[in-house]
């Protein structure tokens, strides 16, 4: 199973728009937010993984 996605191509003759809205003051913090503890998760699980390879 693939984790990261690789390169998005455009088809031939096909144009991609993305469309930027803006985002409300609460949803720019809920992404903060999220971002932070994923931050957070991340760093233990790294933590994890190191203690676990060097403790052998």
């Amino acid at each position: 199973m693939t984790k990261y996605m690789g390169i998005v191509r455009e088809p031939q003759d096909v144009d991609f728009v993305v469309d930027p809205r803006p985002l409300s003051k609460e949803d720019q913090q809920k992404i903060s937010d999220f971002i932070k503890a994923d931050k957070k998760r991340r760093k233990v699980l790294l933590k994890k993984r190191h203690i676990r390879t060097t403790s052998r």
